[in-house]
């Protein structure tokens, strides 16, 4: 009998959510807390908030509130957790991933690095610029944002995930979010 693996973080996922959130992996105090972005040095939170994402401003210990609002989360790695180099590459599951978005069809999908965003694509990070990504018709569209880790400083700025909020409001407009 295989032995299961260890899920640092729970999905967080429904059908047809607006936005769902993909990162790595948990970091290390997100795995310990059981929270998604949970790092007191982590600006996705605030990010979410000053970008006008969200109403206010959530703390980690209530992400699967943000449900309610059609936002979901997930990694690529399940069983990982740490910085992105310290995860291990055969803990990486884009095949599951995919699996998941083609089961839940999110409107959205943000992925929280450009680290995340190589390992869907299978390309360098220095080949993939944040924000709108080409449309893939197979795929709900796909945004990249800078990496709102506090380790990852010198390459944060808010404006990708602004245009995130922008595409958001658009989806609002044209596709009104209905509880289940």
């Amino acid at each position: 009998m295989p032995v299961p693996t260890l899920q640092r973080l729970p999905d967080q996922l429904r059908p047809n959510l607006r936005l769902v959130f993909v990162g790595t992996a948990a970091s290390t105090r997100s795995a310990e807390l059981g929270h998604y972005y949970a790092h007191p040095d982590n600006r996705f939170w605030r990010a979410i908030h000053e970008a006008g994402i969200t109403p206010r401003r959530y703390q980690p210990g209530e992400f699967a509130s943000l449900i309610e609002l059609g936002i979901g989360f997930t990694d690529l790695s399940k069983s990982g957790a740490g910085m992105d180099h310290q995860i291990e590459a055969a803990s990486i599951d884009v095949l599951g991933f995919r699996a998941k978005m083609e089961k839940y069809r999110p409107r959205t999908i943000a992925f929280t690095s450009k680290k995340a965003a190589s390992l869907f694509y299978g390309r360098p990070s220095s080949s993939i610029a944040l924000g709108r990504q080409p449309r893939d018709e197979s795929l709900p569209e796909i945004f990249v944002l800078p990496s709102p880790s506090g380790a990852a400083s010198g390459h944060w700025t808010l404006e990708p995930w602004r245009d995130l909020a922008d595409w958001i409001a658009v989806l609002n407009v044209q596709h009104p979010q209905t509880s289940s």
